[in-house]
């Protein structure tokens, strides 16, 4: 079975359920496991994230999709030569991953006909039940079953080990930071998962823009910063909008020290096997005398404040 995968983590499914050797086709974005050099790439992106500012990015994906384009360019002819029997794609989001309805015409040229497995999930679960769905594609359904239900028993250890907590922490998650998102979709399930509170979001929701006096009225006790596909270095690149504006150090986490930034890229973003893996970084954050006080060597806490007292 020849495998074409245009979403991220769908392409890690495929590599954890042993098919790696299978796949003919990724995007750009697909950079885990790193043995996929080699693979050809069918989807590039129309936008150098890595040149401009979360600002500017903002404004010319407004541009671009106010103006009827996508943001990502199929590579037509190198899709029709690599002939996939399964096509893995998204339905999610315009902005995160090419769509069903770019590839539509290059379906048609195609014969025969590929399946097509289209993504669309907004609750943490709804992530596992895709790996299955995944491994039922690909005819490794128990092997799918196997490796959600896996991912599955993580999730309930960190729910047995953060349960003998006496509270909840109030969490803000924060997905772009110019202009202000609050994280959806899944993140809110994670931060229940990790023993907290989501102060901006509801679970299932998409991400939305909010303003700073949100932020600041939600008074959260801890923020995590999770620019989406972003790396914890390119979040630092970012940080003066948030610690230049005059809201910042009146906001409780920050008075507290406890702002922290993740690995949206690896961790958060991507709906894929490594959310249950952000989950447990959330539990490290958020209730540290569970995990012995010691972070992930992913995530990083911003400094403390002169004028900070940690939080009880």
């Amino acid at each position: 079975m020849n495998i074409c995968s245009l979403v991220p983590g769908a392409t890690e499914v495929v590599a954890a359920l042993g098919l790696e050797d299978r796949l003919v086709g990724i995007s750009h974005e697909c950079d885990t496991p790193q043995t996929l050099a080699h693979v050809p790439v069918m989807v590039r992106g129309r936008i150098d994230s890595h040149r401009l500012s979360s600002a500017q990015i903002d404004a010319h994906v407004g541009e671009l999709l106010s103006g009827g384009s996508g943001l990502y360019e199929l590579d037509e002819a190198r899709l029709l030569a690599a002939k996939p029997d399964l096509l893995i794609t998204q339905d999610l989001c315009d902005v995160c991953a090419i769509t069903p309805a770019q590839v539509a015409r290059v379906l048609r040229a195609l014969s025969p006909t590929p399946r097509m497995v289209t993504l669309h999930p907004h609750r943490l679960e709804d992530v596992l039940l895709d790996i299955e769905r995944l491994g039922a594609a690909m005819e490794r359904e128990e092997a799918g079953r196997q490796l959600a239900d896996a991912l599955r028993r993580r999730l309930d250890t960190v729910r047995t080990t953060v349960r003998a907590e006496s509270r909840h922490i109030k969490v803000a998650c924060l997905e772009w930071l110019s202009p202000l998102y609050s994280a959806g979709h899944w993140v809110p399930d994670m931060v229940e998962a990790a023993g907290g509170t989501d102060a901006l979001a509801t679970a299932g929701l998409p991400s939305r823009k909010i303003e700073w006096e949100a932020l600041a009225a939600c008074a959260p006790e801890v923020i995590v910063l999770m620019p989406c596909g972003f790396t914890v270095a390119r979040a630092k690149a970012e940080l003066a909008e948030m610690t230049h504006h005059p809201e910042w150090q009146h906001l409780p986490a920050v008075q507290r020290g406890e702002v922290y930034l993740v690995d949206a890229l690896s961790y958060f973003s991507r709906p894929g096997p490594r959310l249950v893996e952000g989950v447990e970084q959330l539990a490290a954050i958020l209730h540290p005398s569970c995990y012995d006080r010691r972070l992930p060597a992913a995530v990083e806490r911003l400094a403390m404040p002169e004028t900070s007292t940690p939080i009880l």
